[in-house]
C-alpha cells in the first residue's frame, strides 16, 4: 500500500509539472511556434538532452520586460529572455506603441525585425518609441520562415 501511495504522488508531481505554464509579461505574445511548451521543463524529459530538444518543445522564455523613459523623454523597451533548445532559434518580432488611450501610435517602425537567439543562451531585445505620447507597449512574434 506504501509504494502504491508513493507511485501515485510521484505520478501526480510529474503530471502537474509537466502542465505547469511559465509565466511572462502579458504584454509580449510569444506564438506557439517561437515559445516554449511546458514539457521542456519536465525533469525527467530534460535528461535526453540536445536529440530531443525539437520534439519536447523547448523554445524561447521571457524573463523580464522593463520599461524606461530615455534623456529624450522616449519610452524604452528592454526585453530580457532565454532560448532553452540545444540549436539557434529564429523568429520576428514586432513592438507597437500604445498613447494613454491605448490606441496604436502609427509608425514606421512598428514592422516585423529577424532575431536569433543561440542555444542554450540569454538574449535581448530593445526597442525604442516613435514619440513621447507612448506610454505602454505590446510586443508580438512569429516563426521566421
Amino acid at each position: 500500500m506504501k509504494t502504491f501511495i508513493t507511485t501515485t504522488l510521484f505520478v501526480l508531481v510529474l503530471t502537474v509539472a509537466g502542465c505547469f505554464e511559465p509565466k511572462h509579461d502579458s504584454r509580449i505574445k510569444l506564438r506557439e511556434e517561437v515559445g516554449s511548451s511546458s514539457l521542456g521543463d519536465n525533469i525527467v524529459t530534460r535528461t535526453v538532452g540536445g536529440a530531443f530538444s525539437w520534439l519536447i518543445g523547448e523554445g524561447i522564455d521571457v524573463k523580464q520586460a522593463v520599461t524606461r523613459r530615455n534623456e529624450a523623454g522616449l519610452m524604452e523597451l528592454h526585453v530580457n529572455g532565454y532560448n532553452r533548445s540545444y540549436d539557434t532559434k529564429r523568429f520576428k518580432y514586432r513592438v507597437e506603441w500604445l498613447d494613454a488611450d491605448g490606441m496604436l501610435i502609427q509608425s514606421k517602425t512598428s514592422v516585423w525585425l529577424p532575431m536569433s537567439a543561440m542555444g542554450k543562451s540569454p538574449f535581448g531585445i530593445k526597442a525604442v518609441a516613435p514619440t513621447p505620447e507612448a506610454v505602454n507597449f505590446r510586443m508580438d512574434t512569429k516563426k521566421w520562415e
